[in-house]
C-alpha cells in the first residue's frame, strides 16, 4: 500500500506562520503525499511552492463551522480555484441539517461543486455532531449534490474520525465514492486500519510521523 498517496497532509491552524506553511510544502514534496489541505489565504503560496510536483493543494470552505451562506460558500470555492486550489474540502449546514432541512442542505454542497468547475469536492459532515442517522443521509445528500467525497471531521470540533464512522460512510456511498477519514490517525496502523475500513484519504497534520513509524501527537 502507498499509504503517502492516501494522506492530504493538513496544516488549518489559525495561527500557522509562512515558516510553518514552507515546511508543509517541503514535506509534501519529500513524502509524495496527495496533497496538502491548507487555509484559504494560503493557496497562491501553495500552488507555487508546489510547481512541478505531482501534490495537489486542497482548501476548505465554509471552514470550520459550515455556517456561512451557500453564496459565500460558492465564492470561496471559485476564488480558491482561480488561486491555484486543485480539491476544496467544504463543511455542511450543520444546524440545516439537524433542522430537517435536506433541501438547504444539498443545495448548499451543490452550489460548491457547482462553483468548483472541474475540481474534486470533499464534503466534510463533522459526523461526531452527528447521530448515525444523520451521518448516513448527510452521505446520501452529499452523493445526489455530486460531491466527490464525503469527509468526516473539520478538526476543529468535538472529536475526529472514528473506524465505525469511516465504515458507515463507506456502506452508505458505497465503492465509487471517495472516503477522508480526518483526524484520529496517530500512527501508521491506525492510518493502515481507516484505509482497510474504507478510508481513500486520511487528512491528518502527522503524516510525517505516520509513515516514519512513530507514534503522533496532537488533535488532528
Amino acid at each position: 500500500m502507498k499509504l503517502n498517496k492516501h494522506i492530504d497532509h493538513t496544516l488549518l491552524k489559525q495561527d500557522a506562520s509562512q515558516e510553518q506553511i514552507d515546511r508543509l510544502l517541503s514535506e509534501a514534496r519529500e513524502y509524495d503525499f496527495a496533497s496538502v489541505c491548507v487555509n484559504p489565504t494560503w493557496v497562491k503560496h501553495a500552488k507555487i511552492g508546489l510547481d512541478g510536483s505531482d501534490v495537489k493543494v486542497c482548501t476548505v470552505v465554509g471552514f470550520p463551522l459550515g455556517a456561512t451562506t451557500s453564496a459565500v460558500k460558492a465564492f470561496e470555492t471559485k476564488e480558491a480555484v482561480q488561486n491555484g486550489a486543485d480539491e476544496i474540502d467544504m463543511v455542511i449546514n450543520v444546524g440545516a441539517l439537524k433542522s430537517g432541512n435536506l433541501d438547504l442542505v444539498e443545495s448548499d454542497i451543490r452550489a460548491v461543486v457547482e462553483a468548483s468547475g472541474d475540481k474534486l469536492v470533499k464534503v466534510i459532515i463533522e459526523a461526531c455532531l452527528l447521530t448515525d442517522d444523520e451521518k448516513v443521509v448527510a452521505c446520501q445528500l452529499s452523493q445526489k449534490a455530486a460531491a466527490d467525497f464525503v469527509k468526516t471531521s473539520t478538526g476543529f470540533s468535538t472529536g475526529g474520525a472514528t473506524i465505525e464512522d469511516v465504515k458507515l460512510m463507506r456502506k452508505t456511498v458505497g465503492p465509487d465514492m471517495g472516503v477522508k477519514a480526518a483526524g484520529g490517525a496517530r500512527s501508521y496502523a491506525d492510518a493502515v486500519a481507516f484505509v482497510e475500513a474504507g478510508a481513500t484519504r486520511i487528512g491528518t497534520s502527522a503524516g510525517v510521523a505516520i509513515l516514519k513509524g512513530e507514534l503522533a501527537d496532537g488533535d488532528y
